[in-house]
């Protein structure tokens, strides 16, 4: 009977035993789990720098590299001629419009005749000044009569170079009814039709000179310490023309509204381009140091880019990143330090200050690449 009621006791005793162990178990695992035991497991690599070949794409309109307007410097004739038009390309001195200059004409004979004239009355008084000299020298003249042929030889010179400016006035407004090219170039608008009087200081004509068109591309201001003169570039219109150019100067002012500066991009000869076109530029900027990590890593939080940055213990912390240039592997970014651990692989699953167990067997570095990022 005794050994009876002994064996329910030691039932209970033992189930007591058991619940304690449980209940301790769970105590150790919580501990375990606060000190980090079970974490994340997720792949990592270090950030390097690496000189990349960089593309900077910027847009903008193609215009003349110098435009020349072309006007009349003489007014109140008609156009008699008128030579040349609309994508034709001239040269310097071409007459392109002839003006109506038979008024010219006998005002020039006109003046001729008035020059003869004063050159016949500066001889007579140069001769009559010559007699009056002798004459004074003998005695058989008085001072004031010598100073009467003295200002009237002076006074014919005087008129002889008057008339002489008159003529050369009238032959260059005669030179101005032939309005010539001034440079060569293209003739990209034409306002004169023959028949029209020209008014002094209307522009007849707009050329391009030497037929030379840019590319005015706008370039952010971030990229603008990559570029510089003498660097090649690939236009492509939204018709599909391309073309090659060469960067002619990057101007030094940046937009305070846009943060945009202006690449002026030389266009090859023959383009097929027209001012007024608008145009991408792919300019090459050669290898340029930079900052790279797997592509992976590289994650957005509130559309902003940002990657997982490993410190100590392991410990995950998101950092915001500008993104540079982005290809399959990897991604160029400035906000990082090279030699920086980021997570890659598992990334996605974190959040700031997440401890996290790193894998073995991974790349420790974002490999270089040789083919060009755009940026």
């Amino acid at each position: 009977m005794a050994t009876t009621l002994r064996t329910p006791a030691l039932l209970l005793a033992a189930a007591a035993a058991l619940t304690l162990s449980a209940c301790g178990g769970g105590d150790d695992k919580s501990k375990a789990e606060a000190h980090g035991a079970s974490r994340q497991t997720v792949s990592a690599a270090t950030a390097a720098e690496v000189a990349l070949p960089r593309v900077i794409v910027a847009s903008g309109s193609v215009s003349a590299w110098e435009e020349v307007p072309v006007g009349a410097e003489t007014g109140g004739l008609t156009a008699v001629g008128v030579y040349v038009d609309e994508g034709a390309y001239v040269r310097q001195g071409q007459v392109l419009v002839k003006l109506n200059d038979a008024l010219l004409q006998a005002q020039l004979r006109q003046q001729q005749a008035g020059v003869q004239t004063a050159e016949a009355n500066a001889a007579r008084d140069d001769a009559a000044l010559g007699r009056a000299q002798e004459l004074k020298q003998r005695g058989f003249l008085s001072q004031a009569s010598l100073d009467t042929a003295l200002a009237n030889q002076r006074a014919s010179q005087a008129n002889l170079a008057s008339a002489r400016a008159a003529l050369s006035e009238i032959r260059t407004r005669l030179s101005q009814a032939e309005i010539k090219a001034p440079v060569s170039g293209l003739i990209i608008s034409r306002n004169v039709t023959k028949g029209q009087i020209v008014e002094a200081g209307t522009q007849l004509f707009r050329m391009v000179r030497d037929g030379r068109l840019e590319l005015d591309a706008q370039v952010p201001e971030t990229d603008l310490p990559a570029l510089r003169a003498g660097q090649t570039a690939t236009i492509t219109s939204n018709e599909g023309v391309t073309t090659t150019g060469t960067i002619r100067i990057v101007t030094p002012e940046v937009d305070a509204a846009t943060r945009l500066g202006l690449a002026r991009i030389t266009l090859s000869p023959g383009s097929g381009l027209k001012p007024g076109m608008f145009a991408r530029a792919a300019i090459d900027a050669g290898a340029q140091p930079a900052t790279v990590v797997p592509t992976g890593a590289v994650l957005y939080r509130n559309n902003k880019a940002g990657v997982f940055v490993l410190g100590a213990d392991n410990a995950a912390s998101f950092r915001p990143v500008t993104v540079l240039s982005r290809r399959d592997d990897q991604t160029s970014v400035s906000g990082v330090e090279p030699g920086v651990r980021v997570v890659v692989q598992g990334a996605g699953f974190l959040s700031d200050g997440d401890k996290v167990t790193v894998s073995t067997g991974q790349p420790a570095a974002a490999p270089a690449a040789a083919a060009p990022a755009k940026k």
